[in-house]
């Protein structure tokens, strides 16, 4: 009996012929859509009033394409683009002067300005219209020679990269699409802690080179999403848990008169190394720390703690603090990423009501690991 037409693997290769679904929000579309009719209006006017025929070339349609609705994607960045553009019409028309059958002169075309794009780190699928358009343009174009290069191609590709730039960046979208780098707050080499474990730069690049296909995606932007999505993992763990529920109540505090002694004889007292400084009304006005008695308002280290001034002299302000309903999603990444060590938490009234410590946070991670 011969296989039904409708078997599961019938089934998937017809479901991959749909339309996926594009994340791409209503703001992108239209800023997709506008930024491509401007940049080709303005590419065509500047290159009709230079003169000549032709003054702009379809693949450029491709182009605009890729600069203005996917300018994250690897294909559509300045380097891709001009380059790829360029050494495409190179090929086209020294393809089209040496080789007499224009069929096997535009497959040729294509095929070696793929592979010099491969080469050349700038893969740009417009390239291979480019290449071909040097073939099968008609004699306008034949006439040009090795002139198509500079003029449409070259001029063109370099208005509408221009007008990309401008266009993109004003409207707040990275292009060139370069990796954002979070910066560490104690200036190491070292991953941020919430970058550590899980799905590492090796792994991922070690994947991807098994994966064996070109993805339109740069390996910085899919480290970035995987990220992401282990963070949001995360807070699906640990939403339902706020900062009243880990905090400390009974918090150790001093006012702004207090004198340093003062303060450091809390800190030694009570073995703390922060104290949250509050007003009359319990009021947060800032932090004291142990790191600021070393080093606040000295030009270099001193050997021993300042003892001689006020609290208001040397703590550290404003104050980063939460709010005590908020989720200690938010208080994760304070301690992780931002350095922090100790978070203050407010009441619905904005006064001080508990204290929260890296400590604090790591016992709640592990019962729950546990749970």
């Amino acid at each position: 009996m011969s296989q039904s037409v409708t078997s599961p693997h019938h089934k998937s290769w017809l479901h991959g012929l749909l339309p996926l679904q594009l994340s791409a929000g209503r703001r992108e579309r239209l800023l997709g859509t506008a930024g491509a009719a401007l940049g080709l209006l303005i590419t065509a006017l500047c290159c009709r009033a230079g003169g000549g025929s032709p003054w702009l070339i379809a693949p450029m349609g491709a182009s605009a394409v890729l600069l203005f609705a996917v300018p994250a994607s690897p294909l559509a960045q300045p380097w891709a683009m001009l380059a790829g553009n360029l050494v495409s019409a190179l090929i086209g028309v020294s393809c089209a002067r040496w080789i007499d059958d224009p069929a096997m002169a535009a497959s040729l075309a294509g095929a070696l300005a793929i592979a010099a794009m491969f080469q050349l780190r700038c893969l740009h699928p417009p390239g291979g219209a480019v290449a071909v358009t040097a073939v099968l343009g008609g004699p306008a174009i034949h006439d040009m020679a090795y002139r198509f290069v500079l003029y449409p191609v070259l001029l063109s590709s370099v208005l509408l990269l221009a007008v990309a730039l401008l266009f993109n960046n004003a409207l707040k979208r990275r292009y060139p699409h370069l990796p954002q780098e979070a910066a560490n707050p104690h200036h190491t080499v070292d991953p941020l802690p919430s970058q550590r474990g899980g799905v590492s730069p090796e792994d991922l690049h070690q994947a991807l080179e098994g994966f064996g296909e070109v993805l339109d995606i740069s390996e910085d932007d899919l480290a970035a999403i995987v990220l992401a999505a282990e963070q949001k993992a995360q807070q699906r763990r640990l939403g339902a848990i706020r900062c009243v529920d880990i905090m400390s109540r009974d918090v150790v505090s001093t006012g702004p008169d207090a004198s340093l002694q003062q303060a450091w004889d809390l800190l030694a007292h009570h073995k703390v190394k922060a104290l949250p400084v509050v007003d009359a009304s319990s009021r947060l006005l800032g932090m004291l720390s142990l790191h600021d008695f070393f080093l606040s308002g000295q030009d270099s280290p001193p050997s021993a703690p300042r003892m001689h001034g006020r609290v208001a002299d040397i703590m550290s302000q404003p104050a980063r603090s939460l709010q005590a309903d908020q989720s200690i999603n938010e208080l994760a990444q304070a301690f992780t990423d931002g350095g922090m060590h100790h978070m203050p938490v407010r009441d619905a009234n904005d006064k001080l009501c508990g204290m929260i410590t890296q400590s604090d946070l790591l016992a709640c991670v592990l019962k729950q690991s546990h749970m």
